[in-house]
């Protein structure tokens, strides 16, 4: 097994998958800039994105356990913050599963993924400079048109390059949700919007995992293991950079990957 492969895209991917930078954008500009087999690489980039969702239930376990024992106890507060997520999620669901065909299409294209990096970045500043008021803060809290207004949002991450984390964190700031709330209510949300891709991804892929040539079990989990090690550092650090700085640093960084790639992708 070619070890270093797997790492190099695990720490992509837990440096991606929750900052507004897109992580498949960046898998699949990854896997064209080392020369990769993009089609053989399809299903390990899809199913490390586990790894990463799982940083994501340990660092907020006591959030979860609260909600579990407050259904329990039919708590109001944990059973609108169950709806939320469940709402929000079903738009990816429903268009997801329609559109499959033509979304996995796009996944090896890495001038969309340029193109939708550089717009994003500017819609990133734009929302942050044009937005309402944010005073929604606590998950639960959202009202239900606007969780169903981010579900919608999170959908446009179906073009690689746009970003799950970006799209749903603008939208919720566009819809007057306070920037921490935005960003956590992101990380619960990708819980239930990757664990559905990767179920898919792994039942229609399941005879490849072990076809001669493929990338098998082992690699994928070397890739969750390192994707998850990586996210675990980097949730922690995003929260604290958005309270205080905002999302701007990452709209130029966007800008900049974008333009770049766009450039390499045409001298190459």
């Amino acid at each position: 097994m070619d070890i270093v492969t797997p790492i190099l895209l695990g720490i992509v991917e837990g440096l991606t998958e929750f900052l507004p930078v897109s992580s498949t954008g960046h898998l699949i500009l990854a896997t064209k800039l080392l020369g990769y087999d993009a089609a053989r690489w399809e299903v390990f980039n899809i199913v490390i994105q586990l790894g990463a969702i799982l940083a994501v239930i340990v660092l907020y376990w006591r959030t979860f356990w609260a909600v579990l024992m407050g259904l329990a106890r039919r708590d109001a507060a944990s059973w609108r913050f169950l709806r939320n997520i469940l709402v929000a999620f079903i738009p990816a669901g429903v268009i997801g599963l329609a559109l499959h065909k033509k979304i996995e299409a796009l996944l090896s294209n890495a001038q969309v993924v340029a193109v939708a990096l550089i717009v994003g970045g500017i819609v990133i500043l734009l929302v942050e400079r044009l937005a309402k008021r944010q005073n929604v803060a606590g998950v639960a809290d959202i009202p239900l048109p606007t969780v169903a207004g981010i579900g919608f949002i999170q959908c446009l991450a179906m073009v690689p390059g746009v970003s799950r984390s970006g799209a749903t964190i603008m939208g919720a700031l566009a819809l007057g949700v306070e920037r921490r709330t935005a960003a956590e209510f992101s990380f619960f949300l990708a819980i239930p919007t990757m664990m559905g891709a990767t179920v898919i991804e792994l039942y229609k892929n399941r005879h490849e995992l072990t076809a001669p040539g493929a990338v098998g079990l082992p690699t994928i989990g070397v890739g969750f293991l390192v994707s998850f090690l990586v996210a675990i550092v980097v949730i922690r650090a995003f929260v604290t950079i958005v309270t205080k700085h905002g999302f701007a640093p990452f709209a130029w960084y966007r800008i900049a990957a974008g333009a770049a790639a766009l450039v390499w992708l045409n001298i190459i």
